[in-house]
């Protein structure tokens, strides 16, 4: 596409193919439209009277909408403004579709210093340096933040370039679905003509034989080409067990950038942010408690503010220390998540096919022994029970049982380098909330 009216054009002629609607029809109705802005957002049209506006809105613009999807494999917004709207600065509605991931509102700390500086220069100048770009991190602390701000900058200043954004396991859904219906060149030719490719959560896919297949030489397509590719995932390529070493070796061919959790201040200015945005006020002593009180992810410390601001409007709470302690304990308490010990065992069996009953059990089966033992190393690192719990936990092992266990497991992970990332894996798995 050559410009953002070609965008339009091209919206039009899918909705055409996708729907009852007539090539006559959207022109009459968007054929005089005019492409304001174009973003990775929103594409921004004007259209000549209220009147045209209305009928769009009502009839047109969820098919619109989908057809954009469809181009830019991204969800994709149209904002429908009339001349007298367009004329203003900016509109509520173009101002909610703006206010998303950006990196004026992404918080930079020492935790994600270095990702956001990588990410901000491969927005600028994309496939010029740091191609791939790999950004790894736990849940909740700014990847898709990060991913989305490049799209958007990248649409801003290059808006005929094709931006695909995609989850791990929605590019494996895509491919089931095209390999079922026999659409597997249209599969290659969408991803493989993009000029910047952002594949979020790419952990999804591990072990998945044909879709890491399909993404190597979709890679190395793009990579050959000179285009960019941004990967995002909650862990680094080496501590994934299942994963292609070849796909592992190009990952690492640009650059790595890990975002950690964040420090007090990065949490302080983080909630500050949120505050400010839903108009809540709390004194500099409240905000240092939650900011204390959750060492985890953003997502948690932006729940909270949410909570207690509904807390606040809808039944009329004080907000003071007790009020957010309650919040903080309602959402799962303090911050550092422990798994349960069922979690942990449901955990462990799923992986080996084993049954949790079994391993609960006064059994002996050989082959419940390795899974019991993973299991009580996992205990033992990430919960509070004692050894003695632990073998309550564990068919009624003594505790001298489960000390020999953590000790084979932690022997075996030294001298094992594929178990220990299967260990690895079920730790994050039981961990992750």
């Amino acid at each position: 596409m050559k410009s953002p009216a070609d965008v339009l054009k091209a919206m039009c002629v899918s909705v055409s193919e996708h729907t009852e609607i007539t090539d006559i029809t959207m022109d009459t109705w968007f054929g005089d439209a005019e492409v304001l802005s174009l973003t990775a957002e929103a594409m921004t049209i004007r259209v000549p009277s209220d009147f045209v506006k209305e009928t769009i809105m009502d009839r047109y613009h969820a098919p619109a909408e989908q057809a954009l999807e469809r181009i830019f494999s991204f969800p994709m917004a149209l904002v429908v403004l009339t001349p007298e709207e367009a004329a203003m600065e900016i509109t509520p509605a173009a101002r909610s579709v703006q206010d998303g991931y950006t990196f004026e509102n992404f918080i930079v700390g020492e935790s994600n210093r270095f990702a956001h500086a990588a990410a901000l220069a491969v927005a600028s100048t994309p496939a010029k340096q740091y191609n791939p770009l790999f950004i790894y991190g736990a849940s909740g602390l700014g990847k898709t933040h990060l991913l989305r701000a490049i799209a958007s900058t990248i649409r801003r200043n290059h808006p005929i370039m094709r931006i695909i954004y995609i989850k791990g396991d929605e590019f494996t859904n895509e491919l089931i679905q095209s390999i079922q219906t026999q659409r597997m060149d249209e599969f290659h030719t969408k991803f493989r003509s993009a000029d910047v490719l952002l594949l979020d959560d790419i952990q999804f896919i591990a072990g998945k034989e044909q879709t890491q297949v399909e993404f190597f030489h979709t890679f190395n397509t793009l990579y050959d080409a000179g285009k960019q590719i941004i990967l995002a995932a909650d862990r680094p390529p080496h501590e994934m067990s299942t994963l292609h070493d070849r796909l592992k070796t190009r990952f690492g061919w640009g650059v790595m950038a890990d975002i950690k959790t964040p420090d007090i201040e990065t949490r302080i200015a983080i909630l500050r942010q949120k505050m400010d945005a839903l108009k809540l006020e709390l004194d500099d002593e409240l905000v240092s408690y939650v900011a204390k009180s959750l060492k985890g992810n953003i997502r948690q410390l932006e729940g909270v503010v949410n909570c207690i601001k509904a807390s606040r409007d809808l039944v009329n709470a004080p907000v003071d220390r007790d009020m957010i302690k309650r919040v903080i304990e309602d959402m799962g308490g303090d911050i550092d998540f422990m798994p349960s010990p069922d979690s942990i065992i449901n955990e462990v069996c799923r992986y080996y096919s084993v049954s949790p009953e079994l391993l609960k059990s006064k059994h002996r089966h050989k082959e419940i022994l390795l899974p019991r033992q993973v299991a009580s190393y996992i205990m033992r690192n990430h919960t509070e029970l004692s050894l003695a719990d632990i073998g309550k936990h564990l068919g009624g092992q003594h505790y001298t049982t489960i000390i020999n266990s953590i000790d084979t497991v932690t022997i075996k992970m030294r001298e094992d380098a594929s178990f220990a990332n299967t260990v690895k894996d079920l730790e994050h798995n039981v961990t992750e909330h």
